[in-house]
């Protein structure tokens, strides 16, 4: 593995665990070069993922794409990062099973689905870029349909809004 520090080719693995979800192996390593430590993350990868765009084209799945978008849409959220974790490498599994090629389309509804459960603001939050809302109706259509489904956990501040 190279140093992300000063680029040398070698480095020794001090610490190996798996993380919280198992879905993936930490370890702590150490650059035979400069002496840096730094952590990596190993993930199982079932195939490589083409994403296919509204305008037809394609590019490969990045998952920090995903990551970004999920996170932004929990921000300033009590939520643990452990569980936006989870969701996101629920999200990129499902993904996987489903072929080479997925649609932005069926990525957007997975992560619909995922943050209904997980946090109801956040759910708005993604739709509503997601969605393309251009009006306060949109919002107040979407926040109707979430009070009457049973789902994610509400916290107090939700319920003063």
């Amino acid at each position: 593995m190279r140093c992300p520090f000063c680029a040398h080719e070698d480095s020794q693995v001090k610490d190996s665990r798996s993380s919280e979800d198992g879905a993936a192996i930490r370890r702590r390593r150490q650059c035979e070069g400069c002496g840096a430590r730094f952590t990596t993350f190993e993930r199982v990868q079932l195939r490589d993922l083409t994403v296919v765009k509204k305008d037809g084209k394609r590019e490969t799945f990045d998952r920090r794409k995903l990551e970004r978008a999920v996170s932004l849409a929990c921000r300033k959220r009590d939520i643990a990062p452990d569980r936006i974790e989870r969701l996101v490498s629920g999200i990129q599994r499902q993904l996987e099973t489903r072929g080479d090629e997925v649609h932005t389309a069926a990525i957007g509804e997975a992560v619909m689905t995922g943050l209904k459960t997980l946090d109801h603001v956040a759910y708005i939050r993604f739709a509503s870029i997601y969605k393309d809302f251009n009006e306060a109706s949109d919002f107040a259509e979407i926040a109707e349909q979430v009070v009457e489904e049973p789902g994610a956990v509400t916290t107090s501040q939700d319920k003063l809004l």
